[in-house]
């Protein structure tokens, strides 16, 4: 019987056990809550205290400290022993939310004795993708027991939905010009409805997640999402990419977590992961919200202070890019095509749809210089509209100054996005990078 082992025979152990890591948080994260809390998990075991928003923060100097809104943003952050008002602050930024088929409030539809869900669009999804894979169901559940509110995370792990494709047979057409209307295509089917069966959805997720609890336990409400059960995995001949669902973005939060616990103690170093990018930002927890202005009030309480700081900080804002894809090499822009495996994308943009400028640019490509990285350019076709990320709406927000980059990637908002082997491993290189320094990070504007 044949082995199995890839042909390239080359490996490189620091980037492999890295990518395992990244794999193992992936599928470990089917929604922003499991991600929030896969990240808590890791920043307790790297000795950092939970701080609730409720009550009143003492920061030590030299203490490591994170605290979470709405289960599904995180902030953490390092207080130096080196004086912030000269070494500002090295921030990194990404979002913990993905595209996705999100579960109605009253998703209960019977058609022919078929049970399905209805399902809302969550963000940007390519939806096509969704036919024809093995779903399951997570996210967190709101419920009274007794006189007390209670919240849980739950994950049904086994695929518990399909979206079945309709026969080519009857849509001839289907590979000229199916398009996919959101309401009536998409509802997962979950059961065959029978009479010894459940009669609505909740009454499922009684069931499944909390048939111990007793009779006094009720179901208020929900933040499910359906989602791919494939595991992510190294693909290709050669092992040369990762396939995954949610690489955009907890890709980068991982990187940002991996780069922050090992980061020096002397300097303030801050990770800020966010929810509801994909719909704008704009939510209590969002990056439009107040959440990290909270946070760096408590950090730097003196306002004249921590305008003195932020002037001296910067934002590496973390988000995947668009690596140029080789069947549609005409979607891209000639001279800025990023290779998966060609280092991190510096992503650029004349309206401000990236907060990138040459300063910021030039400090990422110093840094990278530093760890020996390659570093890619992305302009998008003037022709075509451009994305965005929280970059710019954080630099509005704070006022402090920020670069967006991302590693290159296929299929951005499918079901199962393609990234390159190398490509993370090279930016948390850089982010560790940027988390020691022991000067200011931004280029001093009396130099002009």
């Amino acid at each position: 019987m044949a082995s199995h082992y890839p042909l390239d025979t080359t490996r490189n152990p620091e980037r492999d056990a890295f990518n395992e890591r990244l794999l193992c948080f992936l599928g470990r994260s089917p929604t922003p809550f499991h991600a929030v809390s896969m990240m808590a998990s890791a920043l307790e075991a790297a000795g950092f205290e939970y701080l609730s928003e409720h009550d009143h923060w003492q920061l030590d100097a030299g203490g490591r400290y994170y605290t979470v809104r709405n289960g599904s943003s995180i902030v953490a952050f390092t207080k130096g022993t080196e004086p912030v008002l000269d070494k500002g602050i090295r921030m990194v930024g990404a979002h913990t939310d993905s595209p996705c088929l999100m579960v109605k409030p009253a998703p209960d539809i019977n058609t022919r004795e078929y049970f399905k869900l209805g399902v809302e669009v969550y963000g940007g999804a390519l939806l096509n993708p969704w036919f024809d894979r093995d779903l399951s169901i997570a996210g967190r559940v709101v419920y009274r027991e007794g006189d007390t509110l209670k919240q849980s995370l739950v994950d049904f792990e086994t695929p518990v939905a399909v979206i079945p494709s309709l026969a080519i047979h009857l849509d001839r057409q289907a590979n000229e010009n199916r398009s996919v209307n959101p309401q009536t295509d998409i509802p997962p089917i979950i059961f065959q409805a029978r009479e010894d069966r459940c009669r609505t959805f909740r009454d499922v997720l009684a069931k499944r997640f909390f048939a111990q609890a007793g009779s006094e336990l009720e179901i208020l409400d929900y933040d499910l999402y359906c989602y791919d059960v494939q595991k992510p995995a190294l693909v290709g001949v050669y092992e040369d990419f990762i396939a995954s669902a949610r690489i955009d973005n907890l890709l980068s939060c991982f990187v940002g977590l991996e780069a922050l616990v090992n980061s020096d103690p002397q300097q303030t170093c801050m990770l800020v992961c966010n929810d509801h990018e994909e719909v704008g930002s704009a939510s209590a927890n969002g990056a439009q919200g107040p959440m990290l202005s909270s946070v760096l009030e408590r950090l730097i309480p003196d306002a004249a202070e921590r305008a003195r700081a932020i002037s001296r900080s910067l934002l590496i804002s973390a988000d995947n890019a668009h690596g140029i894809h080789p069947n549609y090499p005409a979607k891209h822009d000639d001279n800025h095509g990023p290779l998966l495996n060609g280092g991190p994308v510096v992503k650029i943009n004349a309206r401000q749809r990236y907060a990138t400028n040459s300063v910021t640019s030039s400090l990422f490509q110093h840094l990278a210089k530093e760890v020996d990285v390659p570093v890619q350019r992305f302009v998008t076709r003037t022709d075509m509209a451009c994305g965005s990320t929280i970059g710019p709406i954080t630099a509005a927000e704070v006022g402090v100054p920020t670069i967006d980059v991302g590693v290159p990637t296929f299929a951005m908002h499918s079901v199962r996005e393609l990234a390159g082997v190398d490509d993370a491993c090279y930016l948390w290189r850089v982010l560790s990078r940027f988390f020691a320094l022991t000067s200011a990070p931004v280029i001093d504007e009396t130099s002009l």
